[in-house]
């Protein structure tokens, strides 16, 4: 019998997997956006199709960097959710 408790942790569980999955790649683009974006302030160029390729580079160096990690944790929450399952079957 499934309990409340398990369901919640179970939610909670994927809900923490996705933000930590997710991070590194959100943040380094919004670093890379907000750099490019001072430096066209400072400089004074308003050109939208700049900061579009640092950002693209940015996001899938930080893809390849923490991929090992970001694969690891997707392995864990599948291993958790494969261990409910038989708990719950």
């Amino acid at each position: 019998m499934i309990t409340d408790g398990q369901i919640v942790d179970l939610i909670t569980q994927g809900l923490m997997t996705i933000i930590i999955v997710a991070a590194p790649p959100l943040i380094l683009g919004l670093l890379a956006g907000l750099i490019l974006a001072i430096f066209q302030t400072v400089t004074s160029i308003q050109e939208q199709t700049l900061a579009f390729i640092p950002k693209i580079v940015a996001v899938l160096g930080s893809l390849i960097f923490f991929g090992p990690f970001m694969l690891g944790r997707l392995r864990e929450f599948f291993s958790y959710v494969l261990d409910f399952m038989t708990r719950v079957v």
